[in-house]
Protein backbone atom coordinates (compact mmCIF):
# COMPACT_ATOMS: atom_id res chain seq x y z
CA UNK A 1 0.00 0.00 0.00
CA UNK A 2 2.63 2.47 -0.97
CA UNK A 3 0.26 4.27 -3.37
CA UNK A 4 -2.24 5.47 -0.75
CA UNK A 5 -1.33 9.12 -1.04
CA UNK A 6 -1.33 9.05 -4.82
CA UNK A 7 -4.79 7.47 -4.84
CA UNK A 8 -6.10 10.07 -2.42
CA UNK A 9 -4.72 12.90 -4.56
CA UNK A 10 -6.28 11.35 -7.66
CA UNK A 11 -9.64 11.07 -5.89
CA UNK A 12 -9.49 14.73 -4.85
CA UNK A 13 -8.56 15.83 -8.36
CA UNK A 14 -11.37 13.76 -9.87
CA UNK A 15 -13.93 15.07 -7.37
CA UNK A 16 -12.95 18.66 -8.14
CA UNK A 17 -13.23 18.01 -11.88
CA UNK A 18 -16.65 16.40 -11.48
CA UNK A 19 -17.95 19.29 -9.37
CA UNK A 20 -16.86 21.85 -11.95
CA UNK A 21 -18.20 19.83 -14.86
CA UNK A 22 -21.42 18.53 -13.31
CA UNK A 23 -22.83 21.80 -12.06
CA UNK A 24 -23.32 23.18 -15.54
CA UNK A 25 -25.44 20.32 -16.83
CA UNK A 26 -28.74 21.95 -16.01
CA UNK A 27 -29.29 25.59 -16.63
CA UNK A 28 -30.50 26.93 -13.29
CA UNK A 29 -32.48 29.98 -14.22
CA UNK A 30 -34.04 30.63 -10.82
CA UNK A 31 -37.49 29.39 -11.82
CA UNK A 32 -39.62 27.10 -9.74
CA UNK A 33 -40.66 23.76 -11.14
CA UNK A 34 -44.14 25.05 -12.01
CA UNK A 35 -42.77 28.15 -13.73
CA UNK A 36 -40.27 26.06 -15.70
CA UNK A 37 -43.05 23.69 -16.74
CA UNK A 38 -45.19 26.61 -17.91
CA UNK A 39 -42.31 28.15 -19.86
CA UNK A 40 -41.49 24.83 -21.52
CA UNK A 41 -45.15 24.29 -22.44
CA UNK A 42 -45.27 27.69 -24.13
CA UNK A 43 -42.10 26.92 -26.08
CA UNK A 44 -43.50 23.58 -27.24
CA UNK A 45 -46.77 25.24 -28.31
CA UNK A 46 -44.82 27.75 -30.38
CA UNK A 47 -42.85 24.94 -32.02
CA UNK A 48 -46.04 23.03 -32.75
CA UNK A 49 -47.68 26.10 -34.26
CA UNK A 50 -44.64 26.76 -36.45
CA UNK A 51 -44.56 23.12 -37.58
CA UNK A 52 -48.27 23.21 -38.45
CA UNK A 53 -47.80 26.39 -40.47
CA UNK A 54 -45.04 24.82 -42.55
CA UNK A 55 -47.10 21.67 -43.13
CA UNK A 56 -44.89 19.33 -41.16
CA UNK A 57 -46.10 17.08 -38.38
CA UNK A 58 -43.21 16.48 -35.96
CA UNK A 59 -45.10 13.67 -34.21
CA UNK A 60 -45.31 11.46 -37.30
CA UNK A 61 -42.68 10.01 -39.58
Amino acid sequence: MTRGNQRELARQKHAKKQNEHGKGKRNEDGLSAAARKQRDAEIMQQKQKKANETGKDPGKK
